[in-house]
C-alpha cells in the first residue's frame, strides 16, 4: 500500500522536498506518516494537516492510495 505525501510552505523548506511516497503494511496514523516520511523531525507546532483534501486529526487513519498534506499554520490579515 502507499500514501502520498506533500509539503508546502515553510514545511517544503525544513523537510527540504515538497513531496514523498511511502509504502506501508499496517494501517498509520498521521503521525505515524510524519514520523516514517520524515524520519522522525520534529513537527513544528500547530502544523495542521489534510487527508484527501479534508483537514484531520493527527490520529486520523490513513488508507491506500490517500495523499496527505502538512501545512505551517496560516495567518492573513
Amino acid at each position: 500500500m502507499s500514501i502520498k505525501i506533500r509539503y508546502f510552505a515553510s514545511l517544503k523548506d525544513y523537510i527540504g522536498r515538497s513531496e514523498d511516497e511511502i509504502i506501508y503494511n499496517e494501517v498509520l496514523t498521521v503521525t505515524e506518516v510524519w514520523q516514517q516520511a520524515t524520519q522522525n523531525k520534529v513537527k513544528p507546532q500547530n502544523t495542521l494537516v489534510s487527508v484527501n483534501m479534508d483537514y484531520v486529526n493527527w490520529d486520523e487513519p490513513v488508507s491506500d492510495r490517500d495523499e496527505v498534506a502538512f501545512f505551517p499554520p496560516v495567518t492573513g490579515g
